[in-house]
């Protein structure tokens, strides 16, 4: 287990359960973030229906465009996420999953999912890692995901940081994500 994982389950136990009970609701994200000697990880969880109007493989040509865009905007993660300058960060690496769409590692559970349509909810995972010249620098991430994705109302965000743990909701009135001072 990578140590930003660590972080994050490290916690306090009433956040951790916290998403357990918005494990799927339209229009909210949720994000993880740690900052780790030269790494700051964020972790993306958010329903398809969020994203790109629906929870199922697409089935038309506009659904095709629609999630090729999504896909395409989040691997250029570094324009949807905007990690504080003093940092010196750049985007090392993108991984996305998503059983519905055939994103990430396939298994046969994966496959009936894509398989149950429209009846099943369907979210997509997204691990975005960012390389740092001076990670514990960084006091915000300005949060692109409203323009991008219109559906997406709210993200909460729980963090691990240098200068502590914390949760926040974030809005498109309110896209920034900061800490310390």
């Amino acid at each position: 287990m990578s140590l930003p994982a660590a972080l994050l389950l490290a916690l306090p136990a009433p956040w951790a359960q916290a998403p357990a009970q918005h494990a799927h609701e339209h229009g909210r994200a949720r994000l993880d973030l740690a900052v780790e000697g030269d790494t700051l990880t964020l972790a993306l969880e958010s329903p398809l229906d969020s994203l790109v109007g629906f929870e199922r493989a697409p089935r038309t040509e506009a659904e095709r465009q629609r999630v090729a865009q999504m896909v395409a905007r989040l691997r250029a993660a570094d324009a949807l996420f905007a990690v504080d300058p003093a940092a010196g960060c750049t985007l090392a690496e993108v991984q996305l999953e998503s059983a519905a769409l055939g994103l990430g590692a396939a298994t046969a559970a994966a496959q009936q999912d894509r398989n149950a349509g429209a009846a099943a909810h369907a979210d997509l995972d997204a691990t975005l890692r960012f390389q740092c010249r001076q990670a514990d620098r960084a006091r915000f991430v300005d949060i692109g995901l409203f323009a991008a994705f219109p559906g997406l109302r709210a993200v909460e965000v729980q963090a691990a940081t240098p200068q502590g743990q914390f949760r926040r909701t974030l809005t498109p009135r309110a896209p920034r994500l900061g800490w310390g001072r």
